[in-house]
């Protein structure tokens, strides 16, 4: 199972890459960059956000969804193979379609706004960037509560401490046993 999901994570980390490249190889947008405001030196006007992200739009969003994929993945990588069970990757699953939906809330409110210059608030934000300041970290939260509430399940459970004071007991009487032996043999 570690090796398919290494394999996923180089998948999802060479689509990253083809994303990445296929937005840096996208045609640039006349000012894309902002314009020079006419009143205020130094400060610069914002071009056309839908002109912006006309062609590189969905391809950022895509590559926030593969971002959370791995997130997701990476994850489940630092638990033993011995856990993963249907419960776990339910509470992987859940957590990352909670992520992806508030992604989905952000990307789909911003573009929303562009195509009619209108928007709703949540509590003193514009509802897109009320997704992102609020959904982003609350996004994380069921995956925090997976490690957290789910740690002795799935990290590191009371077999795995049995085990361990276990191993340690072995080494030191072995470690007793390899200092007796040089006094034994001077006698």
């Amino acid at each position: 199972m570690a090796s398919r999901l290494i394999y996923a994570i180089l998948i999802v980390a060479v689509l990253m890459a083809g994303l990445l490249l296929a937005i840096g190889l996208a045609e640039p947008v006349a000012d894309a960059g902002g314009m020079a405001h006419p009143d205020f030196p130094g400060m610069q006007l914002g071009g056309d956000g839908a002109a912006r992200l006309e062609h590189i739009g969905a391809l950022g969003f895509l590559f926030q969804c593969l971002l959370l994929i791995q997130i997701v993945l990476l994850s489940m990588l630092g638990v033993s193979e011995r856990y993963y069970s249907g419960e776990f990757y339910a509470y992987m699953g859940g957590s990352l379609l909670f992520m992806l939906i508030v992604a989905w809330q952000m990307y789909s409110g911003h573009q929303a706004y562009l195509d009619s210059g209108e928007t709703g608030y949540f509590l003193g934000f514009p509802t897109a960037t009320a997704w992102q300041m609020y959904g982003t970290w609350l996004g994380a939260i069921p995956l925090i509560l997976v490690y957290s509430l789910g740690f002795s399940r799935f990290i590191y459970s009371d077999e795995d401490e049995a085990r361990f004071k276990q191993l340690l007991q072995d080494k030191a009487a072995a470690e007793s046993t390899a200092e007796s032996t040089p006094d034994e043999l001077e006698q």
